[in-house]
């Protein structure tokens, strides 16, 4: 009687270790790497308004970046962050190293919100940001599916997402300032 005690008690134990490491994160648990590889604690946000966006520098969609920069300047001091995610899941738009896509961004578009190191947003080897951006079961929003480079991710002050944002959709439209705003 003993031994299926302990047996009982093992066996809980380790349920409950398995319970407590798959419970929902925050987007404040992460730490990302920024592009020039330093770690980047995503708790250092607390408080502001994010939006996540995977970027490219060879898309149709590319000449977004303009948008994007110009909302960091309008509203960067009032709360709202914006990091770019390079990723290279959509037919090979985004090739270069860290270096050349900074080099990129910095000369053509004269980015200066936050760029991270490059991802993957898609697919088995998807980086664990994403996969909680895009599962319902860890972010307990919804679940979607990076479709193109540009796709948006809305984050509430508290950590959590409120709203997926087409890639087609410019930055400065209506719906995201109104976001921004409110």
């Amino acid at each position: 009687m003993k031994r299926v005690s302990i047996l009982f008690t093992i066996l809980t134990l380790i349920a409950f270790n398995g319970q407590s490491q798959n419970a929902a994160k925050s987007f404040y648990d992460f730490e990302v790497k920024d592009i020039n590889g330093d770690k980047y604690d995503m708790s250092q946000l607390k408080g502001k308004k994010v939006m996540v966006v995977n970027v490219a520098s060879k898309c149709g969609l590319t000449p977004q970046y303009e948008q994007l920069q110009q909302l960091h300047e309008e509203f960067g001091a009032k709360g709202f962050v914006i990091i770019g995610f390079p990723a290279n899941n959509f037919m090979g738009q985004e090739p270069g190293s860290e270096k050349e896509i900074q080099t990129f961004c910095t000369e053509n578009y004269g980015v200066t919100f936050q760029m991270m190191s490059k991802i993957s947003v898609k697919g088995d080897d998807i980086d664990p940001l994403y996969k909680w951006l895009t599962t319902k079961e860890e972010n307990k929003f919804e679940d979607s599916k990076v479709s193109w480079n540009f796709q948006k991710y809305l984050i509430s002050k508290e950590g959590k997402i409120e709203k997926v944002i087409s890639p087609k959709t410019k930055p400065y439209d209506p719906e995201i300032i109104k976001w921004i705003k409110g």
